[in-house]
Parts: C-alpha cells; structure tokens; sequence
C-alpha cells in the first residue's frame, strides 16, 4: 500500500509541477552522443567493464552496453562517461 502511495506521488510530482521523471522517479538518464560516447547518470555503481562490455546496477534492474575498443573517460559515484564503439544497449529488467 505505502509503495503504490509513493508511485502516484511521484507521478503527481512529474505531472504537476513539471519535475523530471529521471529527478522525481530516481531513473537513468542515458545521453548518447553517435554511437561513440554514451554519459550515464543516476546509476548504482559498475558491476562489469572490458574493453568490450560495461554493466552497471540500476534501481530497478542493470544496464549492459556492449561494442568494443571501450574506455571509462569519467566515474563518479553516480555518473559515468564511456568512450568505444557503442553496438547495444540494453535495459535488464530483474
């Protein structure tokens, strides 16, 4: 019952007052730039990385970007930015 009140007053929120739901619902925001740069923000921490693979913890799920050539340019607690040639990106839902 408390998670389904939280769910509408975060969706209030995001309506009403305009919010960003990535602020407002503690979502991803994932921001590509080609298929060469890819900057996350609002992530758990990094689960995985190679040259070939990153993987990162989600709230509700994981991130997996796969490509190759793969370097991390920036990591802070909650942002990453990764360099490579980007192929997937996909969204595991647990």
């Amino acid at each position: 019952m408390m998670k389904k009140w939280r769910q509408q007053v975060r969706n209030w929120l995001t309506n009403q007052l305009e919010l960003p739901a990535d602020l407002v619902m503690d979502l991803p925001r994932i921001t590509m730039i080609g298929h060469i740069h890819i900057y996350i923000e609002n992530h758990r921490g990094l689960l995985t990385f190679s040259d070939k693979e990153l993987r990162l913890l989600l709230k509700q799920g994981q991130l997996l970007v796969r490509g190759e050539q793969f370097v991390i340019k920036t990591i802070l607690p909650e942002e990453i930015l990764l360099e490579g040639k980007i192929h997937h990106v996909i969204y595991l839902d647990e």
